[in-house]
């Protein structure tokens, strides 16, 4: 029987599950063992082909069920790259700012914009936004504080190239959801968010009023245009100490089952 194997993956022609099904699987295991780091890009289809062993329209079609799964992206010219981790099944949750759901709890909530300005971006960044390397974007850090003191150090991403300008915002007074919809017409749809609880580093710990290795919620979160495209990326360290972060879920007809 004729079988190759990619990453940890076997795959086999004589297996029931269709060819390009296996080879997207044995491609998720790759970037799940970090074997494919996200920015990593593979190699030219024709190659990649030539490797596995299959028809490069085999190939793109598992390629395109993982663009679709939002863990590959592609850029033209340039090639195929790894955009993210596979995220575990997401439930119904509100799309909401943190400013949002902190207001929405009879907080009153201050703004300190740390740095602002247009930069190159990191391949991890690129890799995340689906842009090319050391592509411009706004890097955005902020501080949140309520009257208990700082809640929140956020660093927020934005690839220029949409929003050509933005960092020259006031984002003191102004949210970041609402230039980028308000002021350049990109309607915010979706977003996927990752919460692991991590040791406050120095940076985080002096923008927190916290000691240095105190436990706080670091959040990922990468947004989304109805297009698909990736229009921010942000990391978030949260005092959770300080404040509740409430989801707002809902559970779909279960047909009475309980």
């Amino acid at each position: 029987m004729a079988t190759f194997e990619l990453g940890r993956a076997m795959v086999r022609r004589d297996s029931g599950s269709a060819l390009y099904a296996q080879i997207a699987e044995a491609m998720r295991l790759r970037i799940l063992s970090g074997q494919w780091p996200i920015g990593h890009r593979l190699l030219p289809e024709p190659d990649l082909a030539v490797e596995i062993g299959v028809s490069r329209g085999t190939l793109r079609k598992a390629i395109a069920a993982l663009i679709q799964d939002g863990l590959l992206s592609q850029l033209p010219g340039r090639g195929t790259f790894v955009t993210a981790l596979p995220e575990p099944p997401p439930v119904a949750q509100r799309l909401s700012t943190l400013a949002e759901d902190v207001l929405s709890q009879g907080e009153t909530l201050q703004t300190t914009v740390i740095s602002c300005a247009a930069e190159r971006c990191s391949p991890d960044v690129a890799g995340k936004l689906g842009i090319r390397p050391r592509a411009e974007v706004m890097r955005l850090i902020r501080v949140r504080r309520t009257s208990d003191g700082p809640i929140a150090l956020l660093h927020n991403y934005v690839p220029t190239q949409l929003a050509p300008g933005i960092q020259t915002r006031d984002f003191a007074t102004e949210t970041l959801f609402g230039v980028l919809e308000g002021r350049y017409g990109l309607p915010i749809t979706s977003a996927r968010r990752a919460f692991r609880a991590e040791a406050a580093t120095a940076e985080v710990a002096g923008a927190l009023e916290v000691a240095e290795g105190t436990p706080v919620q670091h959040l990922e979160q990468l947004t989304f245009l109805a297009d698909g495209r990736p229009v921010e990326y942000s990391d978030v360290w949260i005092d959770s100490g300080r404040v509740a972060i409430v989801l707002h879920l809902s559970r779909h007809d279960m047909g009475g089952t309980s």
